[in-house]
């Protein structure tokens, strides 16, 4: 009886498997997790219901963004007609409201790092929407400089928040289902905006009041936050498990963590040397957007609807050259792309010189139809400009920054573009250029091209081909990093080898008691 028992015994142990269960709690999955055959069956279809539900969120949130220009425009006349600003206050005013701006690496790691509800990026953006919308709230705000100030401060923090998430959630997207045109998509949608907002900015400005142009740009806000509030990000295939997260792990160490990968994914020299290169391309060149719009406004008698007009032509090129880079300029190396479009913004700069010294009507070009062509001309390839680089650090950014890398990016160019206006406002006052003065305006015009040709001399420092950054970085993560994906599979290898481990000292042990046993 003795021998029986012993046998069965050691046959049990032979026949005994691994505890799946004790494994799946180990690694904080479900067995559905695993079943591969489900996942492929359901793929296809699960796809293309996200992918329809992305293109619509990131059509909207890009399109309210550009439309954002509606209020701007408003409050710029306003500034300028009303409360009487000369040229170096405005300008000073509209890069300090800006300032919120530069804290969108904040917002960034706090999207990376702390989720709401189970998502990381749609709460965000429901959550500045309303901030955004703070300038049509306050009547008597437009009455009063520090009032107003606030509230674009306020306003700017909301939209902060929401291109931090909307940012993130386009270039996390991408990177897991491997599609390389959603960041020229958004761009399109934002020329979109901005084609609509200053047009209909141009033409309302002389026939709504101030705080009811307000009031229409907070219908929109409503409608996104309508529209994102009923999307889940469990639809497009973002949700994050509930193990992403090391059980007993506090918001602050995650928080750390976020800043620490952040840190190393800047320091890398596939995203360090083209960043450095954009901002300082940005940050050298000193704006006079505000002594150009008061000499436009208040010495060439422009009518409003001229001035929007021409920044809807200005956004109907974006949205060309857009498409350009999306059909066929993604074929040129990146290097030479960035270098004839950094002269033609230099030379560009220039225009304003002739409009300035009235060299149009000397060629019979009256100035409505000069400043209505070439006016935006500047800034629309200014804007441009940033494109390639979002691609590029959209296809490097390592997996879980996406928001912070894509945040301190914004971040870095507002930063840059603050410096440039501040640079533009010294220069102004260094010159002398006064509401009632503009006679120094064409050496500060010549000043401004001459700092555009500077970036050309380090150029060298944007990568010359996007695929040989990708591939350099793919060669990188193969030979550093575990490889994507097999961290849970590397976990079940070594439950199965440990169990196999006491199998085999049990069955030893079985095998001993029963030699005795005879």
């Amino acid at each position: 009886m003795l021998k029986y028992s012993t046998f069965q015994s050691f046959r049990s142990f032979q026949q005994q498997k691994p505890k799946a269960q004790f494994l799946y709690r180990v690694i904080g999955a479900s067995p559905g997790e695993f079943s591969v055959g489900e996942r492929r069956k359901s793929k296809g279809s699960l796809w293309q219901d996200g992918f329809q539900e992305m293109m619509r969120l990131c059509g909207l949130g890009y399109w309210v963004q550009g439309f954002r220009c509606f209020p701007w425009l408003t409050l710029n006349f306003h500034m300028a007609h009303n409360l009487n600003l000369d040229p170096s206050t405005l300008q000073l005013v509209q890069n300090f409201g800006n300032l919120p701006m530069v804290a969108k690496p904040l917002f960034g790691i706090l999207s990376d790092a702390l989720s709401i509800g189970g998502a990381h990026r749609i709460p965000y953006i429901c959550i500045g929407g309303p901030v955004l919308g703070q300038l049509a709230l306050f009547p008597d705000a437009c009455q009063a400089l520090p009032a107003l100030m606030a509230c674009v401060l306020l306003s700017n923090t909301g939209a902060a928040i929401t291109e931090v998430a909307k940012d993130a959630l386009v270039t996390e997207y991408g990177q897991k289902n491997r599609i390389n045109g959603l960041q020229s998509y958004a761009f399109i949608a934002l020329a979109a905006g901005g084609i609509l907002g200053n047009l209909l900015g141009g033409y309302f400005l002389l026939k709504l009041p101030s705080r009811m142009m307000f009031l229409v740009f907070s219908v929109l806000l409503s409608l996104q936050l309508a529209v994102f509030a009923s999307a889940r990000e469990e639809c497009l295939g973002l949700a994050r498990p509930l193990g992403h997260i090391t059980t007993g792990q506090s918001v602050s160490e995650n928080i750390r963590k976020q800043i620490s990968d952040l840190m190393i994914a800047i320091s890398e020299d596939s995203i360090f040397r083209p960043l450095t290169w954009i901002v300082a391309s940005i940050a050298s060149v000193p704006i006079l957007s505000g002594s150009i719009f008061c000499y436009q406004s208040r010495c060439l008698h422009l009518d409003p609807s001229v001035i929007g007009m021409s920044r809807v032509i200005g956004q109907l090129m974006l949205l060309s050259l857009t498409v350009l880079y999306n059909r066929y300029w993604k074929e040129i190396p990146m290097r030479k792309l960035i270098g004839a479009v950094q002269i033609s913004y230099a030379f560009s700069l220039l225009l304003d010189l002739v409009l300035v010294r009235q060299i149009n009507l000397c060629i019979g070009i009256p100035n409505e139809v000069f400043a209505l062509c070439f006016s935006g001309l500047a800034e629309t390839l200014a804007q441009f400009k940033i494109l390639p680089f979002t691609v590029l650090l959209a296809t490097l950014c390592p997996r879980g920054c996406e928001g912070s890398l894509t945040s301190f990016l914004a971040s870095a160019l507002c930063l840059s573009s603050i410096v440039s206006g501040f640079w533009g406002v010294g220069l102004a006052t260094f010159l002398g250029i006064k509401s009632g003065d503009f006679s120094k305006l064409p050496i500060g015009i010549l000043i401004q091209f001459l700092a555009a040709l500077l970036p050309l001399g380090w150029i060298h420092r944007v990568p010359m081909s996007l695929s040989d950054e990708k591939k350099r970085k793919k060669g990188l993560s193969k030979r550093n990093r575990k490889p994507e994906g097999l961290e849970e599979l590397w976990l079940v290898q070594f439950m199965l080898t440990d169990e196999k481990e006491n199998l085999m000292q049990s069955s030893r042990e079985a095998i001993w008691e029963l030699l005795m046993s005879i």
